[in-house]
């Protein structure tokens, strides 16, 4: 198949890929092929074990459980590596691995030479550990990476999903996201400042306008006034940003509306960042503030009548999130607005996709671990009693952007080598420029949720004014 039937786009708005770019991966995976295998290999290790072949049901049931895990492991491995990409619509340019990649370190130089492809793992360890380079710009060669990496889950990368992720998903204690949460964002303000710009927002932007490049600034300030929209503010509203980072949108909620505004983080930094900022914005202390504690620690019997929350409850963590939701509806009045802004993975995954998500879970948000599908979360949100007003996909918008956020990292590198090292900088180079590509490719996306409580007396009819995605202009009248 050609090329030919796949098209690149040319909008100003975003980083636009190339056709190779487009290439689709390996998504192999079927979970009844799993289960008979993870059933039929005890009984065949018992059939030709004579040590365990007189043994019953009780020996069979040892046997499953000694190798279940192996057997799973064991498949995901050899699915990764041998499942047929997606389609072949476009065609990969065959290239030797050298035009892309650098290798530094002398093994690495020997053994990959070449077609050889490198695991795309290696590959970014090695990478942030000086072994290798790329020949040009990260995101440009990320772009042609199925022609010089591979996805595969290779032992590394399932050693970190059995010793590390899973036990981070069983526990989600308050001391683990606060060793996690602190480590990470009190890390340092310059250090985000150099990619986040002045608004210091690490949530997903808007695009209004596709066909012209809007600012960051711009992308972010569609976000705070269409997340303020449908919030539908008023003076007399008391909002409550959960996992608030820098405080940006409650200093602007309680400038612009009039609303008494709180907002709750467990970073330090971003809890005194915050509240400056609201001074600075001249915005009276008792009418918006910024608490650093834990989300758990909010007052029960403190009612809000518009809450929000922007991609802060992947850091919940799957065993919580269902509690935390309840703990939401708790908060919120019967007549209130919930705005729940999250990121997950697409169902019908690739393995690229998966990995991306150990790396992000490994060396960039540690303990994110519920970044899962729109319908899990919608479920989940239905199980603590909301109703879905309206969800808004927002993929494309945050390729755009942490597009924005990877040109400005770059222009901020001399900086952040001279204060954080040449480590860190490249980290956050490969993420920005990978999250680029998942989040424009649909691997990974932004959910932007509108909800209430799915109560009778609410009135729904209220809603109908702000609810902007059936208020359609029509270019002419039809026909």
């Amino acid at each position: 198949m050609s090329s030919s039937t796949v098209r690149a786009t040319n909008y100003p708005a975003i980083k636009n890929a190339p056709v190779v770019g487009l290439a689709e991966g390996n998504g192999s995976f079927s979970n009844t092929v799993l289960v008979a295998l993870v059933l039929v290999v005890p009984y065949v290790v018992k059939s030709i074990t004579p040590l365990v072949s007189r043994g019953g049901l009780k020996t069979y049931l040892f046997l499953l459980l000694i190798t279940g895990l192996p057997t799973t492991i064991a498949y995901w491995i050899f699915m990764s590596i041998y499942g047929p990409r997606k389609n072949e619509k476009v065609v990969l340019p065959n290239k030797d691995i050298t035009e892309y990649i650098e290798f530094k370190d002398k093994e690495m130089k020997a053994k990959y030479v070449g077609k050889e492809k490198i695991n795309i793992q290696e590959f970014h360890d090695a990478y942030f550990d000086g072994k290798v380079d790329v020949k040009g710009d990260i995101l440009d060669i990320l772009e042609q990476r199925h022609d010089w990496a591979k996805f595969n889950m290779n032992a590394e990368l399932m050693k970190y999903v059995v010793f590390t992720l899973i036990p981070e998903v069983a526990m989600h204690t308050k001391d683990q996201d606060l060793e996690q949460v602190r480590g990470h964002y009190d890390r340092g303000d310059n250090f985000y400042s150099w990619f986040l710009g002045p608004r210091m927002i690490y949530t997903s932007g808007i695009i209004l306008n596709p066909d012209i490049e809007e600012t960051l600034e711009q992308l972010q300030d569609n976000k705070l006034a269409v997340v303020c929209s449908k919030l539908d503010l008023k003076p007399e509203d008391r909002l409550l940003d959960i996992g608030c980072g820098w405080g940006t949108l409650v200093a602007y909620a309680a400038k612009n509306s009039g609303c008494d505004a709180t907002g709750v983080t467990l970073s330090k930094n971003q809890a005194a960042f915050g509240n400056e900022r609201i001074a600075l914005n001249g915005i009276p202390a008792d009418r918006a503030r910024i608490n650093c504690h834990d989300y758990r620690d909010i007052p029960q019997n403190q009612k809000f009548t518009k809450i929000v929350s922007l991609e802060m409850a992947e850091h919940v963590g799957i065993r919580r999130y269902g509690v935390f939701l309840r703990e939401v509806y708790d908060l919120l009045d019967d007549d209130g607005i919930f705005v729940f802004q999250v990121a997950g993975i697409r169902p019908t995954w690739q393995y690229e996709d998966l990995i991306w998500g150990l790396f992000m879970n490994k060396y960039v948000f540690p303990g994110a671990d519920a970044s899962l599908s729109i319908g899990w979360v919608i479920t989940q949100l239905e199980k603590a009693g909301f109703e879905v007003k309206n969800v808004d996909v927002l993929g494309v918008h945050y390729s755009a952007t942490l597009y924005r956020w990877y040109k400005n990292w770059i222009s901020n590198k001399d900086k952040v080598i001279e204060a954080y090292g040449e480590r860190w900088y490249r980290i956050w180079y490969y993420f920005l420029a990978a999250s680029v590509i998942t989040s424009r490719q649909g691997g990974a996306s932004v959910f932007q949720i509108t909800l209430h409580k799915n109560l009778n007396a609410y009135h729904r009819i209220n809603g109908v004014k702000n609810h902007y995605s059936i208020h359609v202009k029509l270019d002419k009248e039809p026909q």
